[in-house]
């Protein structure tokens, strides 16, 4: 990776930040056009409160969001501007000074690396050095060390986090452009756990334990002066939540690691993706406590449907949400689809205009779809302020037989507890040494608990989510 890759990645975030702002903005601009064409002044009550919320998440993104990133961006570009100076003036000679030798000049960018693509295509090179390091060839030894020393450097946190395999054998460590090309298997991962109530798992015990308060305290109009005001005893109810394991593993032959190029990594980055895939799909799938079982239902019942008919339930949907969570839920709504149903809304329109705008185009629209791809998280805004998430762990095979579901969810009541060392990396020798086989397992424990309230969650379900046809 190069600083000009760190700062493209810096300006994607800051673009999509300023993208969701727009979106806030185009929400409030939809309510004062609304109470124009109704020939009213003013905003109605809700309408006020509403667009306030709106108003304190746009200063959020001004005051925080958008400056933090803004700050990243032009870090990057000071650091890509001050190493060009340096070059630039590390070459600029002064008439009778001698030139430094060769190895006492500092260079920024300018040595190749021990291992190219240009000088070892194939990784020739690489593995006759490994070859000879353990031969004893101390020159061989020190290229891989340097190698490995650029790889720590281009690759960063992630390398060092991830190679496990590897941090005990410097002169293993395969070079990135020999890996790069690997057509690795898509991965639907984790949006749904991405936008959870994180908190670390507990060291010990093998569930969580959690107070639900299910008779609250009252208050009431006193009927005259000295009489008795309300009261009513506070209690609770004990939730419990079990720890659960979410494992993977494979048994690699030992010549596949020993000859093969990168093998163990990319078997390792595919049993982790693996995992936090398999996580969220518990989450959202789970017999009796996922997503869709404790989710209160709206149904959708359409033989021919359309983003029109459809838009009513997902107000519903908010609706019934907004009445259970009242002061609990302000500000932490997310509706939660598959990719396919929010590329079906987009497709919809309406008699004049899209259903939903895309990026940079100003036109009436149902909702904003912000550009993202798939992973990248808020995927658009509905047009009541509901972002929206896309997570492909949810079933399409539902209901009738094609169908998806639409979750509407408030995400501080969407807890997660997470090992913070998860998942965790065993690389075992011994159990198929007879076999010549190399045993990788990755684990990890996590609890999760989204029924702290009754209906505290909101779904869309029925014939009006079959499979849609473009």
């Amino acid at each position: 990776m190069k600083l000009e890759d760190l700062l493209k990645a810096a300006q994607d975030s800051l673009d999509a930040a300023r993208k969701e702002r727009e979106a806030i903005a185009a929400s409030q601009q939809a309510m004062l056009d609304k109470a124009q064409a109704e020939g009213r002044s003013a905003l109605s009550v809700d309408e006020d409160a509403e667009f306030s919320k709106l108003s304190e998440r746009k200063k959020e993104f001004d005051a925080k969001t958008i400056a933090e990133r803004s700050a990243k961006v032009e870090s990057i570009r000071a650091e890509i501007a001050a190493d060009a100076d340096y070059v630039k003036n590390s070459q600029v000679r002064t008439p009778g000074v001698e030139k430094p030798a060769y190895d006492q000049v500092g260079r920024v960018g300018q040595e190749k690396r021990t291992y190219s693509p240009d000088t070892d295509k194939r990784g020739k090179l690489f593995l006759r050095d490994v070859a000879s390091a353990f031969l004893g060839d101390f020159e061989a030894g020190d290229r891989l060390r340097r190698h490995r020393s650029e790889e720590l450097v281009e690759r960063g946190s992630d390398f060092q986090q991830r190679a496990v395999g590897t941090g005990a054998f410097a002169g293993l460590t395969v070079p990135q452009y020999l890996t790069d090309m690997v057509a690795k298997n898509p991965a639907a991962m984790r949006p749904l756990a991405d936008i959870c109530n994180h908190h670390d798992l507990p060291a010990d015990g093998m569930s969580v334990n959690i107070s639900r308060i299910t008779t609250a305290t009252s208050a009431a109009a006193q009927s005259s002066e000295n009489a008795a005001v309300s009261e009513t005893n506070i209690d609770d109810t004990l939730l419990t939540e079990s720890v659960l394991t979410v494992a993977g593993q494979q048994t690699m032959s030992r010549q596949s690691i020993d000859r093969g190029t990168g093998t163990e990594e990319i078997t390792l980055d595919d049993l982790i993706r693996r995992y936090h895939s398999a996580l969220d799909s518990k989450l959202i799938n789970d017999a009796t406590t996922g997503l869709t079982n404790v989710s209160q239902s709206v149904a959708y019942t359409d033989a021919t449907p359309t983003a029109a008919e459809l838009w009513p339930k997902l107000l519903n949907a908010q609706a019934n949400l907004e009445a259970v969570m009242l002061d609990q839920g302000v500000g932490n709504e997310y509706a939660v689809m598959h990719s396919r149903r929010w590329a079906w809304l987009q497709s919809q329109v309406g008699t004049s205009w899209p259903f939903i705008s895309q990026p940079g185009v100003p036109t009436q629209a149902g909702g904003v779809n912000t550009g993202g791809g798939y992973g990248d998280g808020v995927r658009g805004v509905l047009p009541n302020g509901t972002r929206v998430i896309v997570d492909n762990n949810i079933g399409t095979t539902l209901g009738a037989g094609t169908e998806d579901e639409i979750y509407f969810v408030n995400s501080s009541e969407l807890h997660l507890w997470e090992d913070p060392n998860a998942p965790v990396f065993i690389r075992a020798e011994q159990p198929s040494a007879a076999s010549l086989g190399v045993l990788l397992v990755v684990y990890g424990y996590f609890a999760y608990s989204f029924r702290r309230y009754t209906n505290g969650h909101q779904k869309i379900a029925g014939t009006g989510l079959i499979a849609p046809t473009f």
